[in-house]
């Protein structure tokens, strides 16, 4: 994965990005669950290109539902893997499970 996408440790971290982004942020929400942790993975690299794209316009997280669960109650999160846009802290667009690289485009391009 890119190092233009945080990884956080816990919510705190989390809220940290959140609060120093001045561009919208695409939370992305992992599982370490079996059936989550290959589309899981799959994410990582859809996620990174993304992030590389979308340099100067876009922050990506990298949220674990373990490790960040103030955050995954927060905004509903119910699975893995799943999406929030966030824009100024607020949620404007959610999504959930696999996507490929135009389905997540075109679910940030409605929004950005």
């Amino acid at each position: 994965m890119t190092k233009r996408v945080h990884r956080p440790r816990e919510d705190a971290e989390f809220d940290f990005i959140l609060g120093r982004s001045g561009v919208p942020v695409l939370a992305y929400f992992t599982g370490t669950w079996p059936k989550a942790v290959e589309a899981c993975r799959v994410m990582d690299l859809v996620v990174g290109g993304i992030a590389d794209d979308y340099t100067g316009r876009l922050t990506a997280v990298r949220a674990d539902i373990t490790r960040c669960p103030a955050a995954t109650e927060r905004y509903g999160i119910t699975g893995a893997p799943s999406y929030v846009l966030l824009k100024e802290g607020e949620a404007v667009a959610h999504g959930t499970g696999p996507m490929t690289i135009a389905e997540v485009r075109k679910f940030l391009d409605g929004h950005l």
